[in-house]
């Protein structure tokens, strides 16, 4: 965003409350919803118009965790064999296991949508949410954005 930044970002009095994780979400996509969005509708600065993002960050979410477990079931690489003309295997290279680009894509396509959800330090840092009493809270220490790859950053 070009130009001045905001000071701080209103609370929309018809936030969502909570609902349901959408039917066709994955399970740890869902998690993922029922784990974020309690916290982001405490706040009230989650509305209908945010849903697509949020529903697409969970999706992101939910995706890393499936290709981190793929990575940890079937390991970072895997051997490549042909067979010769005796028909034999024989062993023509290692390739990555793809498991880990969705991985690497998945993380980084979270990261921005947390960011544009201000579930991560650096947004949260610029404006922030004040209540009618002027306190800030902060999403980081709630754990909002801790299990974003298992865990780890």
């Amino acid at each position: 965003m070009r130009g001045r930044k905001p000071q701080h970002i209103r609370i929309d009095r018809d936030a969502l409350k909570d609902m349901p994780a959408p039917e066709e979400m994955g399970d740890d996509a869902a998690a993922e919803w029922e784990r974020t969005l309690p916290i982001l509708a405490e706040r009230r600065v989650m509305t209908e118009a945010d849903l697509a993002m949020f529903e697409s960050y969970c999706v992101m979410v939910g995706l890393s965790r499936e290709a981190e477990r793929d990575i940890r079931e079937n390991g970072m690489s895997f051997k490549i064999y042909k067979v010769d003309k005796d028909g034999d295997s024989v062993m023509t290279g290692i390739r990555k296991n793809p498991a880990i680009s969705i991985l690497s894509d998945t993380i980084n396509k979270a990261r921005l949508l947390a960011a544009e959800l201000g579930c991560t330090p650096a947004s949260r840092s610029r404006p922030s949410i004040e209540e009618n009493d002027g306190a800030q809270r902060d999403l980081w220490s709630e754990g909002l954005v801790s299990t974003v790859n298992g865990g780890r950053a």
